[in-house]
């Protein structure tokens, strides 16, 4: 049986739904990812499941008991929020203890929990240094340890790397899914960074105007997204329509308003069946097409399938890659291409060959 279970959850605020029939279950020691933008209700569903805010309708479930009548400080529930919440009077060892002491626990019980919160974030000999001498990092591993030490049955983190830099985020992602695994925590993580949410995940769940678009593995969710939304959120903006030609040995041809394109699939398609498409972005390579005669006539061979041809309309530098845009038939793709790859000029017509694995329908 699963450790947490959320069922049919929903939540209006001023007349206007925030969260919208939400169910999902959480296994015992898995982290689960909340992902989507502002607003999509994430934040909501999180507080909720801790006791903050009140459902509508649904149930919540932890080891089998519903506890939505269950008072906040008896759910045993950890709640870790984006600013810390550290008390600046405090240094890092009273910071670390303070739930411990709410407890009522001995002294040696929250000794020996202290210390093991402390080393678990590897801020040993940090016990007596006051909060306003650490970095944001440290800070932040003091508000980890402190929701560590009470060993709560699930651990609720709240956009916890959203205060610290880009590098510093970087660089705690990992670390923090170490710590939570070497925790055996089962954990609800809430952020609308997609790198921060597959770094961190074994699974993420992708809300959208506080419903579940799609939840998988990070892989899954990447590699097979469940909808144009989950898509477009991901950074994969090009999604196109198409209609089905033929479909047979797991493979459709699809006409696209750029030309034939053959899709690999395990879904039954028809004949005149309407589909969308996503076009991954992550392109190969790109080169001149010497056989285009004008920008306007967007290939004048034989059409190739799985070959775009159009314009090369814009090019811009990102590091490891420069980010493209191809103006076909009307429509703008954009694609990533290796930094080092020389580029026809601007306005020349190009052609860019789309891998399979390039293809995805949606």
């Amino acid at each position: 049986m699963p450790l947490l279970q959320v069922a049919h959850l929903s939540k209006t605020f001023d007349g206007k739904p925030t969260l919208n029939d939400v169910s999902f279950e959480v296994e015992a020691g898995e982290i689960i990812c909340l992902l989507g933008p502002s607003g999509c209700g994430k934040t909501t569903l999180l507080r909720i499941i801790a006791g903050l805010e009140t459902a509508d309708n649904g149930t919540i479930t932890c080891d089998g008991q519903d506890v939505q009548n269950v008072p906040v400080h008896q759910r045993h529930f950890g709640l870790m929020f984006q600013d810390f919440a550290l008390f600046p009077h405090k240094n890092v060892w009273d910071n670390v203890i303070f739930g411990l002491r709410m407890q009522h626990l001995s002294d040696q019980q929250i000794q020996q929990l202290g210390h093991e919160a402390l080393e678990m974030v590897g801020l040993n000999g940090f016990a007596q240094r006051n909060v306003h001498q650490l970095s944001g990092g440290e800070r932040q591993r003091v508000a980890l340890a402190r929701s560590l030490a009470p060993k709560p049955k699930l651990l609720m983190l709240d956009e916890p790397l959203g205060a610290l830099d880009r590098q510093l985020r970087e660089e705690l992602m990992i670390e923090l899914r170490r710590i939570l695994k070497a925790a055996h925590l089962t954990s609800i993580y809430v952020t609308h960074d997609q790198a921060e949410a597959f770094a961190v995940a074994d699974r993420v769940a992708v809300l959208n105007a506080g419903r579940i678009e799609q939840i998988d593995t990070p892989a899954a969710v990447y590699t097979q997204p469940a909808s144009e939304f989950v898509a477009h959120f991901l950074g994969m903006p090009n999604v196109i329509g198409g209609t089905v030609l033929s479909a047979a040995a797991r493979v459709a041809v699809i006409d696209t308003p750029i030309g034939l394109l053959h899709v690999t699939t395990d879904r039954s398609l028809k004949p005149d069946q309407t589909v969308t498409l996503l076009i991954r972005s992550e392109a190969v390579t790109i080169e001149p097409d010497p056989f285009a005669v004008a920008s306007d006539e967007w290939f004048a061979e034989t059409p190739q399938a799985n070959v775009l041809h159009g314009d090369l309309r814009d090019v811009s530098f990102r590091g490891h890659t420069q980010r493209v845009i191809v103006h076909s038939n009307d429509l703008d793709l954009e694609f990533d291409i290796d930094a080092r790859l020389a580029l026809p000029p601007l306005g020349q017509p190009v052609k860019i060959p789309l891998p399979p694995d390039a293809l995805t329908l949606l």
